[in-house]
């Protein structure tokens, strides 16, 4: 979902920018120290909703304000990192659009473990941050994440992904452990594609969070449907809206996907000289 569209979607619900509405646009360019000073600065011009894209974003956001409504996309754990009371009630200032959560990562090793079932060691990439609690501590995810791949069968190892130059180095210590295949939970566009071509390269079955991973070259991806993704694009701006006519984000669920996918590529798959077990195909979307 890409705000680049945000007065043209708006436009449709009755809201025109410059006429009834005025948009006050901020962006870090990816760094993330600059997102506090940001979400102050938008505080400090009363602004009546604000729009977050990601963790941090939303981080920034509710400790610059407990009163502001703020609407938020794809974010995961947004009950554990203090940001909503519950998905159904979040009783705050704070709703918006859930990322997948650990059942929706684990569905994706069971996956992966169907497809390389001798697979042991498990290198799982995944973006830093994303423990940050709104009071100031941390959750423990890894602790979590690693208990579901233990359950399969997986020893686990976590690697930061940092920007795309760094993906190489981070390889090397994938290889270095012997890593028998990777998941990857979050990447940029950039970061998933070497990630792709990088397993393939190094022979390893991989998990992806996205399905442009897969057709870049990775073995298998669950992610929302497409269909999904613009529903629930489609509801983001029915959250805008609402609130901007009055209604509260402590009433509004936390939106989260229903429909997913299973996307696999099986020229990957003969690569590697893995089968595709007949029962996986057929469920397969893709």
């Amino acid at each position: 979902m890409s705000l680049r569209d945000l007065s043209a979607r708006l436009r449709k619900l009755g809201w025109v920018d410059g006429d009834n509405l005025t948009i006050e646009r901020a962006y870090a360019d990816r760094k993330g120290e600059r997102l506090a000073g940001l979400a102050n600065e938008l505080v400090s011009k009363r602004v009546e909703l604000i729009l977050s894209i990601g963790a941090q974003a939303t981080l920034a956001a509710t400790r610059a304000t407990r009163t502001i409504p703020i609407l938020f996309w794809s974010v995961g754990w947004p009950v554990e990192r203090g940001f909503v009371d519950s998905l159904a009630r979040p009783g705050r200032n704070v709703t918006g659009i859930n990322a997948v959560g650990t059942e929706i990562t684990t569905k994706r090793l069971q996956f992966l473990r169907e497809i390389a079932p001798t697979a042991r060691r498990l290198s799982w990439l995944r973006l830093p941050g994303q423990e940050e609690t709104l009071a100031g501590g941390r959750f423990d995810l890894t602790a979590l994440l690693k208990a579901d791949a233990s359950s399969l069968g997986f020893e686990t190892r976590f690697h930061d992904i940092r920007p795309p130059e760094d993906v190489g180095p981070i390889f090397a210590e994938i290889t270095a452990w012997h890593a028998q295949a990777i998941t990857v939970s979050t990447s940029s566009r950039a970061s998933g594609s070497l990630i792709a071509a990088l397993a393939l390269h190094h022979r390893l079955p991989s998990a992806f969070g996205n399905r442009r991973d897969v057709e870049a070259g990775g073995l298998l991806a669950y992610d929302p449907a497409r269909s999904e993704i613009e529903l629930l694009s489609f509801r983001f701006y029915e959250y805008v809206d609402r609130i901007l006519r009055g209604a509260r984000p402590a009433d509004l669920p936390v939106e989260q996907a229903k429909k997913f996918e299973l996307v696999i590529n099986r020229t990957t798959a003969t690569t590697l000289g893995l089968t595709i077990p007949p029962s996986l195909l057929q469920r397969a979307d893709e």
